[in-house]
């Protein structure tokens, strides 16, 4: 777009001139702001008396102005930043010229009649005889240029608004003078730019009654100066930088609109004159040539291009696309561009016009997006053209069209690079544009589509190229300059090329000079194209277009830019594995020929390589031997090349294989190599120096040396098999290759005739020793080529070749492996014949004792061995435990984790063979149930085989389990002692002074009796022996506690044997007694049972008799935790208690006759005691009534009424005796419902014990009921003693037999 006349295809965006600000460069200086000298001398200079502003604060606003410049932005409506406004910004300081609004006369031209003077046009119109469209041009692109550079749509005027009192006013008066100057001015030159004012306030001071007195004299300059409000603008002084950007911010805003309407008016006045229909008359009437002045069709086509611009300055694209497809139309119609004659200078400023007109309809289209529009737009502009001047002009054969079709191309990349389009950006990868929705029923062709700009540049490189041919083609006559050629020749030649913004014949391809320089443009091109589609992963295409620019490059002989621009091409793209081998072998040639112009061995060395390949076409003449590679090139040292696997397909290919997918360590594995050449058929053989196999996992590397065979050439086949014997050689001996320094520390050596004639393989069988167990695969194959010359490496990655996996059998016959993976062999550990035994467990674990496990390590190789133990106990928090090995010190685990304890390379010794090592984990007491995975690994060395690790594992489940679990009762028991009385003065607890205040006192509260029955059973696989069974009272601040136990163990301390799944009992009496009177609240109580045990000792200990006490040391402890009870309370309770009582003999006792011998009369009687406590600080009333049976006759109150006072109890005693025929033996009729609970509890009990019972005596139950007076709620009797007990119905009480 630079050809064009320049501001002719610029962006038309509202120009804003700063006046009165110091500039440090004169923006006028610039080409496209200049007047030129015809007009100067007429031009209008508006000037300011007044200083140009240097200050801070005019500084900032200029530069936040001039950074929101809008000239180099995207032109789009998608802008990625919003803008509330677009400006051209251009500075003066205090003085501008203006171009002249109406031409002057030509010298010398005297007015026809003085009465009728002429009507003066603009400069820029045919209308005026000093324009250079006089007089039937149509538009001359230094229009556009006037209102984009010369003519501001908005001039803002900078001044400065003093703060001295004393100054004030004559600053003022001089700043109203001085814009009432430029508004004359700017009046009187016939322009409409509107004027606007910035004041730079120096008051500092931010009081009300300073802001008053600048709001009045604002006002005061607005009035004078005639401003409107919305062309007067201040700038407070000491705001922050966010302040000042605001303020300049909301300006421009504010101007925006100003302009706006500016261009509106312009546009109203241009669509005003196309609506008179009639064709101005110039100034002076033409008398020279034809004598013909601009029709009415080309005055309709200049209106509608000036409508259309101002369009485009308002941004109402849709309305300047409509007028601009107008022009177009009218101006390549029958009326204009047909009438004119080629060899006129009008028919190129029409094509100029066509042009211009063309790119503002591409720049509206893709403004608004429509993309598919833009792209049939330019190909219709193209074929619209190409169609006029294959008819009107001299047709499309010649160098001048192809330059415009480059010029063309390379408008609408550039058209692309400036509309910002954020799908064609290089980050979206997309090589062209849907169609918009408008177009998405329409057919389109692919280059109907908006592509990216690479396409457009590779178009414009391509017409280049045919503009250079049509160049070449030009006669050599044309070719001399008129100075050099006859007049005749001149004359004749001068209308034979079309010269449309392109030189002449004898400039474009001068005879005896350089002309136009079409390879530098080409290359420029190429170049663009080539970013472009490297950017968006177009890699042939990229290939291509350097290869083009690499041919450009050598025709200039720039052999260094052609290398620079090949090279990394040529590496980096697999051009032949994807199938493009002409290009590959193009581009290998230029390569290979420019590489040898700037001596550069690396890359002569790797193309002679890559062309030794046959897929490429055989060049005649040439040696095809890698060992000449160098003849034509100079180096100075001797160069290295490596050629990295996948850089390009090699000529030489490598396979590996091995035979069997398994082996052991220790053993050898049958494996195959083999190298194949696919050379050029005439080429030389390549001798290789060595071969290096590497591999992945824990095999050695290999090498292989070369040795020439005594066989001759004649006598090798195409297929070569030998077997090579490998020799073990450590790393870094002295003829160990540099390419297996990166291997293992042991390296493979062999020897084998590495000679590869074209077509030939050569193939080695190879045994493989295995060394540690795992997986190993085949890696690379390294290739070293050595000459005097050079020295060549090129590595081979071995791959899977899809199932076709062949093995060499002999030259002629192959076999194909049938295994998916040939390139690994898994190497399996040797088999161990360590064996870690378990001699004795006991048959379970549990939880509180200390744990013993014993194991033997049997070593059952054929001689001694060297071993370490692995220990990991792995579960749920594992404890720390201790190895104990004989001859070694005990090592504790560690704990790696939370969830693993670890004993590491634990040494123990030397194992003879045959023979077996005891070692002991000990496991401190665990005190949950827990599950743990006990894992030993014994890794061990033989002498004959130090470098071989072989382990043997084992694995045991340790599952540590309870021996015991119980449940538990608390049941409540009457206290003998008596209450303390709330009324007793004594029961006052005085708390403790002076020395005494930290002891504690004596508990004096209510004292209540407990029993706590608890059943434990064991769980255990084997009888386990109980010594003691105890209950641990936990400290509570409520209450105190003291505990009378009964297990019913034997005294001897020996314990009990108690077999599995079998329950014990054991009742504990509690007594509690509360710290103070006062205190009525519940008390927790705490309790865990302790229960201590030892497993039995041996057979004798299993049994009742004659067992001794288990040793101290072999007691375990189990605790087990009780839930919490609660004790006390206030609210009222029942409680029963029964004593049994039979009246003796008269007469004393015989001397030395115990008690219980001595002899009772009468029937047995019980006495069942009523107790109702009442812990509340309330007076309670309760009745008691006892109903009659036929099972038991009582003696005491039938019905009774008891009063408590508050924190005290009352007991109410009945003598019951068994009465009736059911009573003497029978344990049926107790009372309402007695027979069916009897029977229930009949069926729970043995025969014996059942007969027992019935002999013994009966329970009956006694209808007494208690009811609270107030509330009358029946409170429930709670059994406290034993012959008591809670029946469904009500508490029940044994009752002995009479007799």
């Amino acid at each position: 777009m630079d050809e064009y006349p320049e501001g002719s295809l610029d962006n038309s965006i509202p120009f804003l001139l700063t006046f009165g600000t110091r500039t440090t460069t004169e923006e006028s200086d610039s080409p496209a702001a200049t007047l030129s000298h015809a007009l100067k001398d007429e031009a209008i200079l508006i000037r300011s008396e007044l200083e140009p502003l240097d200050s801070d604060q005019a500084r900032a606003v200029l530069r936040y102005i001039k950074d929101r410049d809008a000239s180099n932005l995207p032109c789009s409506a998608r802008d990625s930043v919003p803008r509330r406004y677009r400006f051209r910004v251009r500075s003066a300081e205090r003085s501008i010229l203006l171009p002249p609004r109406r031409a002057r006369l030509p010298e010398g031209y005297e007015p026809p009649s003085p009465t009728q003077p002429l009507v003066l046009h603009s400069p820029y119109s045919p209308l005026s005889p000093i324009s250079t469209l006089y007089p039937d041009g149509i538009i001359d692109p230094n229009w556009l240029r006037k209102h984009q550079y010369l003519i501001p749509s908005v001039l803002l005027c900078f001044y400065s608004l003093v703060a001295d009192p004393t100054l004030s006013t004559l600053c003022d008066n001089q700043i109203k003078t001085d814009i009432n100057n430029i508004r004359a001015l700017l009046s009187q030159s016939g322009y409409k730019t509107r004027l606007a004012v910035v004041l730079l306030s120096e008051h500092g001071s931010s009081s009300s009654h300073a802001s008053d007195g600048v709001q009045e004299r604002l006002e005061i300059i607005r009035r004078g100066c005639g401003l409107d409000s919305k062309a007067l603008f201040l700038v407070p002084a000491g705001g922050s930088q966010e302040e000042l950007e605001r303020v300049a911010e909301n300006m421009l805003t504010t101007l925006y609109a100003v302009a706006i309407d500016y261009y509106r008016d312009l546009g109203r006045h241009s669509r005003k004159k196309r609506s008179r229909g009639v064709a101005p008359q110039p100034t002076v009437p033409p008398t020279s040539g034809t004598s013909q002045t601009l029709s009415l069709a080309g005055w309709n086509v200049r209106y509608d291009f000036k409508t259309a611009v101002f369009a485009e300055y308002r941004l109402e694209m849709d309305v300047a696309l409509r007028s601009y497809e107008l022009a177009y139309e009218n101006l390549l119609s029958s009326e204009l561009m047909e009438l004119i004659p080629s060899w006129s200078p009008r028919w190129n400023e029409g094509r100029l016009l066509a042009d211009t007109l063309a790119v503002r309809c591409l720049r509206c289209l893709l403004w608004n997006g429509q993309h598919s529009a833009a792209a049939r737009r330019w190909q219709y502009h193209r074929e619209r053209l190409a169609d006029l001047v294959d008819r009107r002009a001299r047709g499309t054969n010649n160098y001048s069209w192809e330059a415009w079709e480059a010029r063309w191309a390379v408008v609408m990349a550039d058209l692309i690079d400036r509309a910002g389009i954020a799908e064609l950006a290089p980050s979206s990868q997309r090589l062209y544009l849907p169609p918009e929705k408008s177009a998405m029923g329409e057919r389109l062709q692919p280059w109907e589509l908006l592509h990216h700009k690479g396409y457009w540049y590779r178009l414009a490189a391509t017409h280049v190229q045919a503009r250079r041919a049509f160049a070449h083609a030009i006669p050599d006559d044309h070719r001399r300059s008129p100075g050099d050629s006859p007049a005749t020749l001149v004359a004749k030649s001068a209308f034979a090329y079309d010269t449309y913004m392109c030189p002449e014949p004898y400039e474009e391809y001068p005879l005896r000079r350089p002309g136009v320089n079409h390879g530098r443009i080409i290359i420029d091109l190429l170049t663009r194209a080539r970013d472009e589609f490297l950017k968006r992963n177009q890699v042939r295409l990229a290939a291509e277009v350097s290869l083009d620019c690499a041919r450009e490059l050598a025709m200039t002989e720039e052999w260094q830019k052609a290398v620079d621009l090949l090279r990394p091409l040529w590496k980096d793209l697999p051009f032949r594995s994807e199938g493009w081998t002409a290009i590959a072998e193009s581009l290998t040639w230029g390569l290979r020929a420019a590489a040898a112009q700037i001596d550069d061995a690396e890359l002569v060395i790797l193309a002679d390589w890559a062309l030794l390949s046959r897929d490429f076409t055989k060049r005649p003449n040439w040696h095809y031997d890698i060992s000449k590679a160098l003849d034509d090139v100079d180096v100075s040292s001797k160069p290295s090349v490596s050629v990295r696997d996948g850089q390009f397909q090699s000529f030489i290919s490598a396979a590996f294989l091995f035979e069997g997918e398994e082996g052991r360590a220790g053993q050898s594995v049958r494996s195959q190599l083999s190298i194949t050449s696919n050379a050029q058929p005439e080429s030389a053989p390549v001798v290789l120096g060595s071969v290096y196999l590497s591999f992945h996992g824990c095999l050695d590397g290999i090498i292989l040396r070369h040795q020439k065979s005594e066989q001759p050439a004649s006598a090798r086949g195409k297929s070569i098999i030998s077997t090579v014997a490998l020799t073990r050689q450590a790393d870094g001996g002295a003829n160990t290759e540099k390419s297996a320094e990166d291997g293992s520390g042991l390296t493979l050596l062999g020897s084998a005739d590495l000679t590869l004639h074209p077509g030939q393989s050569l193939v080695f069988n190879m045994e493989v020793p295995l060394r540690e167990p795992g997986e190993t695969r085949a890696d690379t194959v390294t290739l070293h080529v050595g000459y005097d010359d050079f020295d060549l490496r090129q590595t081979i990655t071995l791959q899977e070749r899809g199932g076709k996996s062949l093995w060499h059998i002999s030259p002629s016959r192959t076999k194909i492996l049938p295994r998916p993976n040939p390139l690994a062999v898994r190497v399996l550990p040797r088999p161990p014949k360590m064996e870690i035994r378990r001699p004795v467990w006991k048959e379970q674990y549990y939880t509180d004792e200390p744990i013993d496990l014993e194991f033997g390590i049997e070593n059952g190789e054929d001689i001694e061995a060297l071993a370490k133990l692995d220990v990991v106990l792995f579960g749920e928090k594992p404890p720390s435990f201790t190895l104990s090995v004989p001859g070694h010190e005990d090592q504790i685990s560690s704990n790696v984790r939370s969830e693993e304890a670890r004993i590491s390379a634990a040494p123990i010794g030397t194992i003879a063979s045959a023979q077996s090592l005891p070692v002991r984990l000990r496991l401190p007491p665990i005190d949950r149930p827990s599950g743990y995975d006990l894992t030993l690994k014994v890794t061990y060395f033989l002498p004959t085989n130090p470098g071989t690790p072989i382990s043997q594992n084992a694995v045991f489940q340790l599952n540590v389990v309870n021996p015991f679990e119980a449940n538990y009762e608390l049941l409540p028991r009457l206290h003998p002692e008596q209450w303390p009385s709330l009324f007793d003065p004594g029961n006052v607890v005085i708390p403790p002074a002076g020395d005494d205040a930290e002891s504690q006192p004596p508990p004096q509260g209510i004292s209540q009796a407990w029993c706590l029955v608890t059943r434990y059973a064991s769980f255990a696989a084997e009888p386990l022996r109980v010594t003691d069974v105890d209950i641990v009272i936990h400290p509570s601040p409520a209450a105190q506690y003291s505990l009378t136990r009964r297990t019913g163990l034997p005294s001897s301390g020996v314990g009990r044997l108690v077999p599995p799944q079998t329950i014990q009992e054991a009742a504990f009496d509690l007594v509690a007694k509360k710290a103070t009177i006062d205190d009525r609240g519940h008390a927790p109580l705490d309790v865990s049972l302790v229960i201590r045990w030892a497993r039995p000792g041996d057979a004798k200990a299993a049994g009742e008799e004659g067992a001794e006490p288990p040793a101290p040391e072999k007691i375990n402890t189990t605790t087990l935790p009780i839930p919490r009870f609660n004790v006390f309370g206030t609210e009222p309770r029942v409680l029963a208690s029964v004593s049994h009582h039979r009246r003796r003999r008269s007469g004393r006792s015989k001397e030395g006759e115990e008690e219980e011998d001595q002899e009772y009369v009468g029937a047995p009687f019980v006495t069942l005691t009523i107790t109702i406590e009442n812990a509340s600080t309330h007076f309670l009333t309760f009745g008691l009534s006892m109903e009659p049976s036929e099972m038991f006759a009582f003696s005491g109150p039938k019905q009774t009424t008891l009063s408590l006072l508050p924190v005290s109890r009352r007991s109410v005693r009945y003598r019951l005796l068994a009465v009736g025929d059911e009573a003497e033996g029978s344990a049926s009729g107790i009372g309402q419902g007695g027979k069916k609970e009897e029977e229930e509890d009949e069926k729970k009990k043995d025969g014996r014990e059942k007969q027992e019972e019935e002999a013994a005596g009966v329970w009956v139950r006694p209808a007494l009921v208690v009811r609270d007076k107030y509330f009358q709620k029946v409170l429930r009797v709670i059994p406290a003693s034993e012959g008591v007990r809670a029946g469904k119905e009500g508490f029940e009480v044994w009752l002995p037999r009479l007799g």
